[in-house]
């Protein structure tokens, strides 16, 4: 049944009233926490468990392999070891120019302006950041506004982190006005999970902000399933379009959450009905207490293949990988080798 009082408290209070016990989330899902091995635990103390109670909320209570309940919850598996899962899996300590600054591509960069997310979900390539040590201050803006003038060919931005939705609108008015006076950037990305764990941060202060900026805005969601998107998140996702903010959304490929054809089909035309395009589709970047959501490449061709036969190009989302040190996302489709 819906809590609707989730969607009546507003987002900071909702960002600060996070579940951080597995113990207590699994029995606010009447689910036994015998389910929690000792490796559990100890996988939560070294990569701390965090999640709104809102998207909790959106779990099948009693279902302990609920595909939302898989993406946060601390599993033993994350202490094992294996070889090709590394604690930098993307080569951004090489791309880390400035604090807060990763420069990988041409045209554009990323600014890791917090390191704080609403959600930590368990497969995330930064887990192993270093964000303390990276992020910018504001006495780094003439070092950061140097780097842009003396790199000419960037135009775009892309705020990320962390999360950049947890930081207040004032914080997020500040670098976006920062930004706008540098004319040669056109575009502001950002790059948030929050609307989806947390809708109500879709405010009318954060959307007259956007609407009014010089910058051409595109708002990139991260949505793996569709049972995130209930229809009060897929209005609020909505708002956005209607505020000239261009929205789509990333999905990583997880095994146990998201790899059947079917669940990859209804995600997109889930997204569709909330005004937002699939872009991408990741396969796992191997991070470093992650292997468990690894799928084996002939499954990932093959589920494709059906996703493509399924769905109308325009939403398909772009099979691709991250590879540390190439100038693009590598498109995987047809490439069984990966």
């Amino acid at each position: 049944m819906i809590n609707y009082l989730y969607q009546e408290q507003n987002w900071q209070s909702q960002l600060s009233d996070l579940i951080i016990d597995p113990f207590e989330l699994l029995d606010q899902l009447d689910i036994s926490s015998e389910q929690l091995l000792s490796g559990a635990i100890l996988a939560s103390d070294t990569f701390k468990l965090r999640v709104p109670r809102a998207f909790v909320n959106k779990m099948q209570k009693a279902d302990p392999f609920d595909p939302l309940l898989l993406q946060v919850l601390p599993h033993h598996l994350e202490l094992e070891d294996h070889p090709e899962f590394v604690t930098d899996p993307l080569g951004e300590e090489e791309a880390n120019q400035l604090p807060g600054v990763l420069h990988k591509y041409q045209s554009r960069f990323l600014l890791t302006l917090t390191g704080a997310c609403a959600v930590h979900c368990r497969y995330c390539f930064r887990r192993h950041f270093p964000y303390q040590e990276n992020l910018p201050k504001n006495n780094d803006w003439p070092q950061i506004q140097n780097y842009i003038q003396q790199h000419p060919l960037i135009n775009e931005v892309i705020l990320s982190g962390g999360d950049p939705l947890t930081l207040t609108n004032h914080k997020l008015k500040i670098w976006i006005e920062r930004l706008e006076s540098l004319p040669q950037v056109k575009i502001l990305r950002i790059h948030s999970r929050v609307p989806i764990v947390i809708p109500n941060r879709i405010d009318e202060e954060l959307l007259s902000l956007l609407e009014n900026s010089r910058l051409r805005i595109i708002m990139v969601v991260h949505s793996n399933h569709a049972a995130e998107l209930d229809d009060f998140t897929c209005n609020q996702l909505h708002k956005l379009s209607l505020r000239n903010v261009t929205v789509f959304n990333q999905a990583v490929l997880l095994k146990g959450v998201n790899d059947s054809a079917q669940t990859l089909i209804e995600l997109s035309q889930r997204l569709f009905d909330a005004r937002v395009m699939p872009y991408y589709l990741h396969v796992l970047d191997k991070v470093k207490g992650a292997q468990h959501f690894d799928l084996e490449s002939s499954k990932v061709d093959s589920l494709y293949k059906e996703v493509l036969a399924g769905l109308p190009g325009y939403l398909v989302p772009k099979l691709v990988r991250e590879i540390a040190g190439e100038k693009n996302k590598t498109p995987l489709f047809g490439k069984l080798t990966f």
